[in-house]
Order: C-alpha cells, then sequence, then structure tokens
C-alpha cells in the first residue's frame, strides 16, 4: 500500500511538471483512456496560470525542460521514449529528440570519496593528476586525469558515477512500472504497445549503465570486433583502450581522446577531413556491427563522436549497448535489402517471420503497406530519403495490422535514426540506401548464398560428429541398464524364472535394435552433411 501511494505521488508530480510546462498527455488525435482525461482536467489550472511563462518558451524545448527539471531517470525515460512515436506521437517523439543527457556536476569531495572507495587507498595513490569535471551526464560525469606508468606520463579520461544515482532510478523505475502496469490493466488497445515490456527494456538498459564494469566489458568486446577490420574502409571506427586497473563497479578509466567534436563541421574541413568519407563511415560502422557482430554502440548520438588526427572515428560512451540475435540481423538485413531490392513481399514476409505482424494477418496486404512505404524513395533525391520518416510511416501501420512491440529491436530502431542524424550532419546528400547496400547484400550473401549452406553443411557434420562420439556412451548406458535389471532381480525382486528369461530376452533384442537405430541415425546424418555440401562442391 505505501507503495503504491508512493507511485502516486511521484507521479502526480510528474504531471505537475509536465503540465506547467504545456506538455500533452496523448498524442494528438488519439483517443485516451477516462483516467487521461480527468488528469488533464485536474491540471487545467496548472496551465492555466503557467500559460504566460510558457509563452516564451520554444515549444520544441518543453518536453526537454520538463524532464530535465524531473531529474536522471526522467531524462533517460524521455531519451528512450523518442523511439516510441506510435506510442507517444511523431510530435512528441521529435520533442523528446531534442533532449540532452545533461545536469550540473557533483563536487570534486563526492568523486574523490567515490574513487578512493572504489579503487582503495588515496586518490593521488592511483592519478598523478585530476582535474575538474569536463562533462556531466544524467548517471555520471567525467574527469581528465594522469597516470604515471614506468616513467612515462599518460592522459586518460575517468567517469564516475554520481553518488545514490541507483537509489533514485530504482524508485523512479518502480513507479514507471506501476503506471505501465495500470495501463496495460485500464487501457486493452494499449496492450499490443507491451508498456510494461518497454520499461522492463528501459529497466535492464540502466541496470548495465550503472555498472562501469560492464561498460568497460561492452569497449573491450567492441573492440575485439572491429580488431579485423583492417581496409581503410572498415578501419576508419575505433574504441579507446581500456584502464582495467583503475575501473570498478562506479568508476571507469579509458585511454583519453584527442579529437574534434563530429558535429564541428568546420574544424573538420580545416584538418583536412573528408566529411562525406565521415558520414559513410559512421553509418557503414553501425550497419555492420549490428548485423555482422550483433552487437552496436547504441547511443551514437554527435557528443559521444570524436575524429582523431588520421581521420577515424572514435566512439566514447559505452553505457548503452544493443545486441541483436541470428534471427534479429537477418530482420534488419532482410528489411534492408527487400527495400533496396524492392521486394516488397520478402519484407513483409521477413516481418511475420521475425514476430512482428501476428500470423492471422495478410502477408500480402502487408507488402501492399511495405510498397507504400518503399517505393515513394525510389527516384527521389538522396536528402529527400528519412530513415526516421520511414520508420514513422512503419509505425503508423502498426495498429492497422496489430503489430505487437519487439522490445530487442527498440534500441536498433532509436540508433539508426540518431545516426542517420549524425550521417546526414556531415554530408546532407547522404544517400541513405546507398551507403547501406553493401553492408546489406554482404550479410545475405554470407548467411544466405552459398557461403552459408557451406557454413550450415559444417554445422550438421559437426552434428554428426557429435553422435558418433556419443554412439559409445549410449550402448554403454544400454548395457549397464540390462546388468542393473538383472541386479535388481537378485537382490529381492521376487520374479519367477520365466519371468526373468523374458526380460532378459526382450533386453537383448533392444540392446541390438538400439545399436543398429544408432549406427543408422549416424548414417543418416551423414548422408544429410554430403548432400549438403554436394550442391556447392
Amino acid at each position: 500500500m505505501a507503495s503504491t501511494v508512493g507511485n502516486i505521488f511521484r507521479l502526480s508530480r510528474a504531471g505537475i511538471v509536465l503540465a506547467q510546462h504545456g506538455v500533452r498527455f496523448v498524442p494528438a488525435g488519439t483517443k485516451p483512456p477516462l483516467a487521461l482525461h480527468l488528469a488533464r482536467a485536474a491540471t487545467l489550472p496548472i496551465r492555466m496560470l503557467t500559460w504566460p511563462f510558457r509563452a516564451r518558451q520554444p515549444k520544441a524545448s518543453r518536453v526537454a525542460g520538463a524532464l530535465t527539471s524531473l531529474g536522471p531517470s526522467y531524462i533517460k525515460l524521455g531519451q528512450f521514449l523518442a523511439t516510441r512515436a506510435d506510442l507517444i506521437g511523431p510530435e512528441l517523439a521529435g520533442d523528446l529528440r531534442h533532449l540532452q543527457d545533461k545536469l550540473p556536476p557533483f563536487s570534486m569531495a563526492e568523486a574523490r570519496r567515490t574513487i578512493e572507495e572504489q579503487l582503495g587507498g588515496r586518490l593521488e595513490d592511483h592519478f598523478a593528476e585530476f582535474g575538474p569535471p569536463i562533462a556531466a551526464a544524467s548517471i555520471a560525469q567525467v574527469h581528465k586525469a594522469v597516470v604515471i606508468e614506468n616513467g612515462a606520463r599518460r592522459e586518460v579520461a575517468v567517469k564516475v558515477l554520481r553518488p545514490g544515482i541507483e537509489k533514485q532510478f530504482k524508485r523512479d523505475l518502480d513507479s514507471y512500472f506501476f503506471a505501465a502496469r495500470q495501463i496495460e490493466r485500464f487501457h486493452p488497445p494499449t496492450r499490443r504497445l507491451r508498456p510494461v515490456a518497454v520499461v522492463e527494456t528501459l529497466a535492464h538498459s540502466v541496470q548495465i549503465e550503472m555498472d562501469m564494469r560492464l561498460e568497460a566489458a561492452a569497449i573491450s568486446e567492441m573492440a575485439d570486433n572491429i580488431a579485423k577490420d583492417h581496409t581503410p574502409e572498415l578501419g576508419g571506427f575505433r574504441v579507446p583502450a581500456v584502464d582495467w586497473r583503475r575501473t570498478a563497479r562506479r568508476v571507469l578509466t579509458l585511454e583519453w581522446i584527442d579529437g574534434i567534436p563530429i558535429a564541428d563541421r568546420a574544424a573538420l574541413r580545416a584538418a583536412g577531413h573528408d566529411l562525406r568519407q565521415l558520414g559513410l563511415t559512421v553509418l557503414r560502422s553501425f550497419l555492420r556491427h549490428a548485423m555482422r557482430d550483433g552487437f552496436f554502440h547504441a547511443d551514437m548520438h554527435q557528443g559521444n563522436l570524436l575524429v582523431d588526427a588520421q581521420g577515424r572515428v572514435v566512439a566514447v560512451d559505452f553505457g548503452i549497448m544493443g545486441r541483436l540475435g541470428p534471427k534479429e540481423r537477418r530482420f534488419l538485413a532482410e528489411i534492408l535489402h527487400g527495400l533496396i531490392t524492392r521486394d516488397y513481399h520478402r519484407t513483409a514476409a521477413v516481418h511475420f517471420e521475425a514476430g512482428y505482424v501476428p500470423p492471422h494477418q495478410s502477408v500480402e496486404l502487408f507488402a501492399q503497406a511495405m510498397r507504400a512505404i518503399g517505393e515513394p524513395i525510389h527516384g527521389r533525391t538522396a536528402a529527400e530519403i528519412s530513415m526516421a520518416d520511414l520508420l514513422g510511416q512503419l509505425f503508423a501501420y502498426t495498429e492497422v495490422f496489430d503489430m505487437a512491440t519487439r522490445p530487442e529491436l527498440l534500441l536498433l530502431q532509436k540508433t539508426m535514426v540518431v545516426v542517420e542524424g549524425v550521417a546526414r550532419g556531415l554530408d546532407p546528400e547522404l544517400n541513405i540506401w546507398t551507403a547501406a547496400e553493401p553492408i546489406a547484400r554482404e550479410w545475405v550473401e554470407l548467411n544466405l548464398g552459398v557461403a552459408g549452406r557451406l557454413r550450415e553443411a559444417g554445422e550438421g557434420a559437426e552434428l554428426f560428429g557429435k553422435v558418433v562420439a556419443e554412439v559409445p556412451r549410449l550402448l554403454e548406458r544400454a548395457e549397464s541398464t540390462a546388468l542393473a535389471l538383472a541386479d535388481m532381480a537378485r537382490g529381492g525382486l521376487r520374479l519367477d524364472d520365466e519371468t526373468v528369461e523374458r526380460l532378459a530376452a526382450a533386453q537383448a533384442q533392444h540392446n541390438r535394435w538400439t545399436r543398429r537405430a544408432l549406427w543408422v541415425g549416424a548414417l543418416a546424418l551423414a548422408a544429410i552433411a554430403l548432400w549438403l555440401i554436394a550442391p556447392v562442391g
């Protein structure tokens, strides 16, 4: 009961702040539930009193201002909801894209206390120099520091978690779960959007982001993934090195990156960098990491990307990462490939296979919808094609086709929109489809072409080897079963001689058939493996 009252109080406070800033409770044109009608009526006096102050505030920044004033967890919620135009409407989703994850820094004394608690000893035992915060966000802030090892001076970036941030997020996430459950309970049309699952995805992302060791591990994993990219095009993206000795749950130490912010086009030009190539690098690196590795940087906004002296894009702040399984990677690759090649039926079928569209819907009708989205992009100039617009059109069909939310794809959708914005900021004429086509084609050829069949054949051969290796153990188990049965008969089970003889004969016959079945199965698997290999040999 106390928890319910606390959640209602916190949500009411948030509603009042949103009303003060003139934020809509529901998308325009949407029929809201009765509770939201009541909430809007209750906040009418507040909106009337604050109207003169709101009138001086740009409309697009009102929601950002409201969420910033509500604190760190609401900033994260706003960034997350920016991906859900189907849930909050395209207007509010567009406003949320203006939300910046910036807050006042906490004190040097608190930063020192955290570092000493996490790393042990005194701050000076770990850093020869430790400067004031240079950036402060909702979850952590960053300091520039210096370490000296073997007489060599090395600059590092030290990321320190905000004091008490875990407790604050836990309290607010409880309120989000409470609200999501009530929405699903009292407004059935929203259940297909899975509000509780959306909050669960947000909570999981935040939980990972608040453990700096996991962020360090993410950087290390991405470094391993891109280590095989040696060509100039593929090698144009890198990540900073982790200082594991000075990293703990609430402290992360990384190589300091000297670079030009990717948003500073004038400085990039003055340094002689090719802006068009940088745009391609950003977009193709993201797609390659998502499709090839199934692991991508899910917060690739301009503030998290630098360009070093060698012209490489360097990503920082790996607190939010996305993962895609083989099924989701195939979905992404085939959607892109299908829209590029105008194979709308295949694009529609992939939506059904991925579980995006329920099976009672018509593949043909959904292919027609995909054609309505895809055809307008062909023959248009690059500047007129927007991934964000395409996603918006796709969201518009979600209700028509009873499409359910796939939480594992939320970060992917969000990052695609952000990456497109970054790439277009570097090259306004960047053709998203031309840039994406070789990455999608490479994935399709590797996984669905000859190479994919060879790999599947190899996996089949591996399975065959495992089965053959298991044959002796299975035969041994069958023989031990017969011996155990004989021991049971001798140990007190009162079976007559005729019964024992019948059981023994049956077991012997079973053993013979078991051997035959195992070898027939093994031979059949071998034949299947050979059949898979033969057509491509």
